[in-house]
């Protein structure tokens, strides 16, 4: 078992020895995933003559609510507040838009297949959770095993879909995304709240420059759509 899935398998008893109940997945909330709300793919993204200064601040709030929904749920899931069900919802509407805004460049099915992929990433940590409880030390390195395996593949998604996104560059980018958010939990579960905090700045950090290459690189690919 590597260090990484050491720390999760960690992260996991301990979360379910702190609720005393199988940890709530985003797969099994009842809060419906509001499709058709308001918050789909960025305003500045619908149309040709596009203003990339406005293309990018809304590519920067889509991947912003992706870390601040998830830091709420994890939050949520530790402190066992009410609104895990809600919150659980929000976070996997995020997905769906993230593959909205996408659509716009790429069409509706890379736009589903992304919003799936980016679903398994949220859900992933769930499986994880319950290979932990069970003390199957197998599983959970089957499971860590196939969290990181989709980041990558949502890294290949996006190589594929784009020349400007290499491959080694998405994957590092995901790769540190997720050990980020490892970090985070770990410190709010264990009550080292300096570090919580300074692990979730650090995670803002780099999603804005993961959205930041997201966005130029839509840029680039697509200079016609864009206004001067």
């Amino acid at each position: 078992m590597n260090r990484t899935t050491r720390r999760f398998a960690g992260i996991a008893l301990a979360l379910g020895m702190t609720l005393g109940v199988a940890a709530c997945s985003p797969a099994e909330t009842s809060a419906p995933i509001a499709h058709g709300s308001d918050h789909h793919a960025p305003p500045a993204a619908t149309a040709d003559g596009i203003d990339p200064v406005a293309f990018n601040q809304d590519m920067r709030k889509l991947w912003e609510d992706h870390i601040i929904w998830t830091r709420l749920y994890i939050v949520s899931a530790i402190a066992e507040l009410p609104d895990l069900d809600a919150t659980a919802g929000r976070l996997l509407q995020n997905q769906a838009d993230i593959g909205d805004a996408m659509a716009v460049f790429y069409g509706d099915e890379a736009g589903a297949a992304l919003t799936e992929l980016l679903r398994e990433h949220i859900l992933g940590a769930a499986d994880l959770v319950a290979a932990a409880k069970a003390g199957d030390s197998a599983a959970v390195q089957v499971q860590s095993d196939r969290w990181y395996k989709n980041g990558d593949d949502i890294s290949r998604f996006l190589a594929d879909a784009n020349p400007a996104w290499k491959f080694g560059v998405m994957k590092k980018m995901m790769r540190g995304h997720l050990d980020q958010t490892l970090a985070e939990a770990t410190a709010r579960l264990t009550g080292d709240w300096d570090a919580d905090i300074a692990e979730y700045d650090r995670i803002h950090h780099h999603i804005l420059e993961m959205a930041d290459a997201l966005a130029n690189g839509i840029i680039e690919q697509f200079p016609d759509r864009f206004s001067d």
